[in-house]
């Protein structure tokens, strides 16, 4: 685990000012809720809260990562700091809460003041698990801090929610996560743009797609079709849409990078030869953006954007994946 603590959390400012004020405050709640969209940065946050209560520093703001308390924790074996594992991928069981929850929370912390119980996927927990926790919440210890980390609140018992301090991850500004690849995780200016794009507000998202050779893959196979749509024709086109499936592209991604593109076209066709271009995600495509926008009318280009929406629609309400993906190739090549 590495060194994180609260300034390392991009773009939650509520959140962390809530646990940070807690923390000030040593208004601590048995039970917290963290609810937020995978790899939105629930368990880094969680993590640091749990190195805050346990951290033994006498002064500054905890965790101070530097103390005996904190480097057990990071390195994951902090006694009084209990992460509940399951064997079933997609279920926490009754047997799971019971034997590392119910079972061991009697027992007082090794050596700190608090014993610290994270749940993450908490959303897996069947009703028999979710029961046998709701016991454990109704009358917890002094010393138990629970936090319960989840995709989906509304797949909680109401009952458990009612004693759950809820917080919700938010999604990020792109700029604020593009800041973040570039300065932090030393990601190049254009392809931070390009991976905070398609993040839709999830840092965690953003920086796994910085390091996917298979986005890689996808974003050449559209941007290599893009430069030949106009040329194309219907076997290269069915070609293309095979490749889709073989390579296993994440559709969704496919038609934001489709997206992407003609509104980089656009932007060009706008701004001109001589305007601002700083808004164009595929910079190091411009002289093929810059040809595009000679081709296409405006029209032309609100046609295709709106092509690229209504086979995302199709494709929602099962229409046939090959089918609905010609029908866009070829709106995008009669421009």
């Amino acid at each position: 685990m590495s060194e994180t603590n609260w300034t390392d959390v991009v773009g939650q400012k509520q959140l962390v000012d809530n646990l940070r004020g807690a923390l000030k405050h040593n208004k601590i709640s048995h039970a917290y809720l963290i609810e937020g969209e995978k790899l939105s940065g629930k368990k880094m946050i969680a993590d640091i809260f749990a190195r805050a209560l346990q951290c033994e520093a006498k002064e500054g703001e905890k965790p101070c990562n530097q103390c005996r308390s904190c480097k057990q924790a990071l390195n994951r074996n902090h006694p009084d700091i209990i992460y509940v594992e399951h064997e079933k991928p997609n279920v926490i069981s009754v047997d799971n809460i019971r034997q590392q929850i119910n079972g061991d929370i009697a027992i007082k912390p090794y050596s700190g003041e608090r014993k610290i119980y994270i749940v993450d996927e908490a959303q897996k927990m069947n009703p028999q698990a979710q029961n046998a926790l709701l016991k454990t919440l109704e009358e917890p210890p002094e010393y138990a801090v629970i936090l319960l980390l989840t995709t989906r609140a509304e797949a909680m018992l109401q009952t458990i929610l009612s004693r759950c301090v809820t917080l919700n991850t938010r999604p990020v500004h792109e700029e604020l996560i593009k800041n973040f690849l570039m300065e932090k995780a030393k990601v190049p200016d254009y392809r931070a743009a390009i991976c905070a794009s398609f993040a839709r507000g999830n840092v965690g998202r953003a920086v796994e797609l910085a390091s996917n050779e298979a986005f890689d893959n996808m974003k050449a196979s559209v941007i290599g079709a893009m430069k030949k749509i106009s040329e194309m024709q219907v076997h290269q086109m069915a070609a293309e849409i095979k490749k889709i499936t073989e390579e296993k592209f994440d559709v969704d991604d496919y038609l934001d990078l489709c997206f992407i593109w003609y509104r980089d076209v656009l932007l060009y066709k706008a701004c001109g030869v001589q305007g601002d271009k700083n808004h164009i995600i595929f910079k190091e495509d411009m002289m093929d953006i810059a040809d595009a926008a000679k081709r296409y009318s405006y029209d032309g280009i609100e046609r295709i954007i709106h092509s690229i929406d209504r086979a995302r629609s199709r494709l929602k309400a099962n229409v046939n994946f090959d089918l609905t993906m010609e029908l866009m190739l070829l709106d995008m090549k009669a421009g």
